[in-house]
This record gives structure tokens, C-alpha cells and sequence, in this order.
């Protein structure tokens, strides 16, 4: 029977054990010195992701392609000379301590507001549809950052999309560049991917739009640029099927857009999916919830599993070893994705291993510049217990 604890072969790079960090957004970039630097890597992230480098994967948090996919504030890119110096920080951390590590690129789409965008520029995306329900982390009239409803967005030309698989490509190669062992497309949660992939939302006429090819073409143009910058095995794609984050309207076409996906995808030498089910229908990264393990579709999985010759990544809701030992046991994944655990735990894989108790992340603490309160200042168990015993 698989252990999570066992090792992982994922395009070539030896995992060595099935437990991965997911990409989580937590703010505490720094701010570059010039416009055109954007929000920076730097020290202090550095020694977040290497706490956690014991983990078989680590996934960064999203990082813009460009500064016209910015969506939310005080979040990092792969789009500046400062920012990679920044990311080569990371890597290097990681990298001491024996982890692999793949960063992930989104952008964001309509999820948007002008407040943090290029000179006050319009959000975009698929349609000029707004996402009423949502929110973002932006400035307000007062010029402070708070979560606001995105602008309604401008839709992209057929010639804007087409370009973006360019952009794409160029980040990933930033990304190699400053170290990471591959990249993971953000494909899922109510960003430009899905928004062009949603039957009910995509309404364009031309060749993004329309039936399944129309619909995932942009997507799998942008696969097709990082493959071939990156190559087979070094490349990921995060999808949420039946997920109403940012907005996202149920799809009747959901398990048919999924399948063929993933079975693109697989053509594609893509080296897996991560799969992921939200809850709430809203875009607010403080309340947003995901659906416990159980909500896992055995039966379209299966279906999935059959056309996608490369691993899956389930995460959402796993907060203990039974639940990621069960989802490995139906033999429908092979790599479990602990997300908030994975905040307040640095040493996640030895309290799983072990049996220790797991310690609860402080909510306040998500998505602050408070340093390293909530952040880097949580103990592995052999730090607390000794000074606990010291005490």
C-alpha cells in the first residue's frame, strides 16, 4: 500500500515523500525601488519556504507574469530583474535544505481593481462581464488597503490572448532562471483561465470562445509556450472543476470541459494536475473555504486518471494523516496538498510521520507586512516542546 511518506518520481525529479506545500498568497513581499520592479521575494520568504523545504513539493504562491496581471496587492511576479534576485533567494533556501520547488504564475483576469494596476489601467478578461460577488485586496478611495469589488473589465482582443502565451513563456523562463525546479499554471479559482474555460461565462464569438476547443484554446496555447520553454515533466496546471471562486457560474459543461482538459494536458507532457474544490462563491481570500476530502468525485477522477498519463495533486480540506492516507488509498491521486496546515506547521511531514499534535494557524496572521509574526515564527514540535520544557 502507497505511504504518504514514500517517495514520488514526478517528471524526472525525485520526491521524496507525496506531501506537498501548495501555493498560498501571504503579503510579505517588499516593495521594489523602481515602478517597473513590482512587489519582491526577499529574505524573510526565503526562510518561510526553506522552514518547510521537508515537504516532497513545495509550490510558491502565485506571482504575476506581468504588472497587467497584478490582481491582488503586495503579491510577488516573475516579470523584473528585481524580483528574480528576490525569487533566487528562495530557491537557493529551499535547495540547501534538500526540497524541490515549482513556482506558480497566475494572472489574474477580471479578479482586478485599477487601484493597484499600471496607471489606474482597466482590469481584463474574457467578457466585460464584472465579478459583482467577489473581492480583491486593493486601495480604497482613501488610498488604504482593503478587500473591494474588482472593476468591471475589458474584454481581451483575439490578438491581446494570443500574445499572452508569450508573456507566459517569459516568465516561466525567469522563473528556471532564478532556480525553481518547474512551474505550476494557475488555471483554477475564478482567474483568466477559468474564465475563459466556463461555458456560461465565456460569450466571445471568435476563436476563444464558442464550443470545448474554442473555450480551453488559450490555455493550452500558454501549455504549449512553457513546455516548450521549460520541457516535459517541469510543468503543472491547477484546475477547480465545479468551483464558484471569484465568481465562476455553474457550468453545465463542467465534466466535459474537465475531461478534455486534462486529456490535453496529458498530450502535452504536462507533469500533473492539482485539483482543488472551493466552497464559498466569493473571491475574499480571508473567508474563502475549500470542501473536505469526501467531496472528491471518484467516478469523473477515474474517468480523468484514465486519459492523463501524468500524477494528480488533490488539495482542500486535508487537515490530518487518515484523510491524505485515504485519498491515496482509492488510488485516484498520488500527491496530497496541505494548505493552512501547512502555515502554522513548518515541520508538517515529521508531526504527520511521527503523530505529533498539529498546531493551529492564527487567522490574523495570513496576510500581513508584520514581519515574521504569523509567519515564520511558528516552532517545528522539537523547538516548542523544548521550550516548553525548559519553561
Amino acid at each position: 500500500m502507497t505511504s504518504l511518506f514514500d517517495p514520488y518520481y514526478l517528471g524526472g525529479l525525485h520526491l521524496k515523500n507525496r506531501v506537498v506545500m501548495p501555493p498560498m498568497t501571504r503579503t510579505r513581499t517588499t516593495e521594489g525601488e523602481l515602478p517597473t520592479d513590482g512587489d519582491l521575494p526577499n529574505a524573510l520568504m526565503a526562510k518561510y519556504y526553506g522552514q518547510r523545504a521537508s515537504a516532497g513539493l513545495i509550490i510558491t504562491e502565485p506571482g504575476d507574469i506581468d504588472q497587467s496581471s497584478h490582481g491582488y496587492a503586495r503579491t510577488p511576479g516573475h516579470h523584473s530583474k528585481a524580483q528574480m534576485q528576490g525569487w533566487r533567494l528562495v530557491t537557493d533556501e529551499v535547495h540547501r535544505h534538500g526540497g524541490t520547488i515549482f513556482m506558480q504564475l497566475w494572472h489574474v483576469g477580471r479578479l482586478a481593481h485599477s487601484s493597484i494596476l499600471p496607471n489606474g489601467q482597466t482590469p481584463v478578461g474574457a467578457t466585460t462581464e464584472r465579478a459583482e460577488t467577489s473581492q480583491v485586496f486593493a486601495h480604497g478611495p482613501d488610498g488604504k488597503l482593503q478587500f473591494m469589488t474588482p472593476d468591471t473589465p475589458r474584454a481581451l482582443s483575439t490578438d491581446e490572448v494570443a500574445a499572452m502565451a508569450g508573456t507566459f513563456a517569459k516568465a516561466a523562463a525567469n522563473a528556471r532562471a532564478a532556480g525553481a525546479d518547474g512551474v505550476e499554471i494557475h488555471g483554477a479559482n475564478g482567474y483568466i483561465f477559468e474564465q475563459f474555460m466556463n461555458s456560461a461565462l465565456n460569450t466571445r464569438t471568435d476563436r476563444y470562445g464558442g464550443d470545448v476547443e474554442g473555450r480551453t484554446r488559450f490555455l493550452m496555447e500558454v501549455v504549449d509556450a512553457v513546455v516548450a520553454e521549460l520541457g516535459p515533466g517541469r510543468v503543472g496546471v491547477r484546475l477547480s472543476p465545479f468551483g464558484s471562486y471569484g465568481d465562476i457560474p455553474k457550468d453545465p459543461l463542467v465534466e466535459e470541459t474537465f475531461l478534455y482538459v486534462v486529456e490535453q494536458l496529458g498530450r502535452r507532457g504536462v507533469a500533473y494536475v492539482h485539483l482543488v474544490y472551493e466552497l464559498l462563491p466569493t473571491g475574499n481570500m480571508e473567508t474563502g473555504e475549500f470542501n473536505p476530502p469526501e467531496y472528491l468525485d471518484h467516478a469523473l477522477l477515474a474517468k480523468a486518471r484514465a486519459v492523463f498519463p501524468g500524477a494528480f495533486i488533490w488539495c482542500g480540506g486535508f487537515t490530518n494523516l487518515a484523510r491524505a492516507q485515504a485519498a491515496l488509498d482509492s488510488g485516484l491521486v498520488d500527491l496530497i496538498a496541505f494548505g493552512r496546515t501547512y502555515i502554522a506547521n513548518p515541520d508538517l511531514v515529521e508531526r504527520l510521520r511521527h503523530g505529533w499534535p498539529l498546531a493551529e494557524p492564527d487567522r490574523s496572521g495570513f496576510y500581513t507586512r508584520n514581519g515574521e509574526v504569523g509567519y515564520t515564527d511558528y516552532p517545528s514540535y522539537s523547538d516548542e516542546t523544548s521550550a516548553n520544557s525548559a519553561a
